[in-house]
């Protein structure tokens, strides 16, 4: 079964712009949590989670 044509949209763009799925185990509690936390702050999960990364590598970066 081959993907259809708007599947095979996403999937370029996502590359072009460098996008990747990432898949992790969390505790369904803190995951639950942290979604009410982002959506009463207004605030996108993936933004959210973004701005922490970028934050935790810039502190990592400052230790060297």
């Amino acid at each position: 079964m081959s993907a259809n044509a708007q599947t095979k949209a996403t999937a370029k763009y996502q590359q072009k712009v460098g996008l990747v799925s990432k898949s992790y185990k969390l505790r369904k509690e803190i995951v639950d949590a942290y979604a009410a936390a982002c959506k009463k702050a207004g605030v996108s999960a993936a933004g959210q989670l973004t701005k922490m990364m970028t934050a935790f590598i810039d502190e990592t970066e400052k230790e060297k």
